[in-house]
């Protein structure tokens, strides 16, 4: 055995270098800063910027409300596409293959992922970037994976204010992939202008075209994996959602929900799918639907963030923090009910 010596150390630092090192270093950059690298569309300052957004601290939910106020002006020049379906579809592998077609046709994309947070320790596993390794080396694609939390309906808390910044960052695709929930998709269809179902062929789920659901909400339905030997499976199962879907009455839209092929797997049926994403904003755009649902929408989310607001006020509230841990005792205890509980905790609010 024979040891080599190994690269001698120099015994002083190049102070330039360490100069040039600091200088690079940046400052937390302020608010107005912030909004002015977002219009610019500098991607750090957008990630920045929605982690102030998803932040529970109050300082930076300050910080956040004006970041928002700020880029409201220039968002609301999107298409915004909620995609679903459940876990096992394929939703990864079509928002990758969609997203490099929408991408090669010059459109910029955001892709909100949307990761389960676990019931039990409340984390996720964020791997949606692992499973799009293409599409996350394409500079007109950005990918933000975030946790779903408590929120029902399979979207983040702040989705919807993670729009607006993306907007104003110059994107005019909004890719919005839920956790795959089945029926409790409200939510994410209050937020998009076109809901986009995939389905599997052969899953045994055909039947579940005739029950109201999220099928009701359903744009059009993409039946994927449609090659190979599942696609005579894949046509079969077409035939019968076209008949289901024709047992809704007419939307307000005035839309007839359209079922398409597709295998992203293989890149076939995605041009398929965007020319009927085309073909409905142009109707709904011409026939008045599209502002009016948009309109919508925003009622709909001012009533949502004073029932969250409210929510947080009543339970990070001192007094009741107190006496929701005295009555959680008495119902352990058998002493009360979770009713009465509820309405004394309720009254106390009140009287606060």
């Amino acid at each position: 055995m024979q040891e080599q010596a190994g690269v001698s150390q120099p015994e002083t630092i190049n102070q330039n270098i360490i100069a040039a090192i600091k200088n690079r270093r940046e400052t937390k950059p302020t608010t107005q800063q912030l909004i002015d690298r977002i219009l610019e569309g500098n991607m750090t300052a957008l990630s920045r910027a929605i982690t102030l957004i998803e932040s529970t601290n109050k300082t930076h939910s300050l910080q956040a409300h004006d970041i928002i106020k700020g880029c409201l002006p220039h968002a609301n020049k999107s298409i915004r596409i909620g995609i679903t379906g459940v876990p096992g579809v394929g939703k990864s592998t079509f928002i990758e293959s969609f997203g490099t077609f929408l991408s090669k046709s010059g459109k910029k994309i955001a892709v909100l992922a949307i990761d389960p947070s676990s019931s039990i320790t409340k984390g996720s596993i964020l791997g949606d970037k692992t499973r799009m390794e293409d599409l996350v080396k394409d500079t007109n694609v950005y990918i933000r994976p975030s946790p779903s939390g408590e929120s029902l309906g399979g979207v983040a808390r702040k989705t919807r204010e993670t729009i607006i910044l993306c907007e104003a960052a110059g994107f005019d695709t909004i890719l919005i992939e839920t956790v795959g929930v089945g029926q409790s998709e409200t939510a994410v269809h209050s937020m998009v202008d076109f809901f986009l179902l995939l389905k599997l062929a052969g899953a045994g789920d055909e039947l579940q075209g005739i029950k109201r659901g999220i099928i009701e909400m359903a744009d059009s339905i993409a039946i994927n994996k449609a090659d190979g030997d599942n696609l005579k499976a894949a046509k079969i199962a077409k035939v019968e959602f076209n008949r289901a879907l024709h047992l809704y009455p007419e939307k307000d839209s005035a839309w007839q929900p359209k079922v398409v092929l597709c295998s992203a797997l293989h890149n076939e049926g995605i041009d398929t799918v965007w020319e009927t994403i085309n073909t409905y904003v142009n109707q709904t755009q011409s026939n008045g639907y599209f502002e009016k649902r948009r309109q919508e929408q925003n009622k709909f989310w001012l009533i949502e963030t004073i029932k969250d607001h409210l929510h947080a006020d009543f339970f990070n509230n001192d007094v009741i923090k107190k006496a929701l841990k005295l009555q959680l005792g008495l119902i352990e205890a058998q002493k009360t009910t979770p009713f009465a509980a509820a309405d004394y905790l309720l009254h106390l609010k009140t009287d606060l």
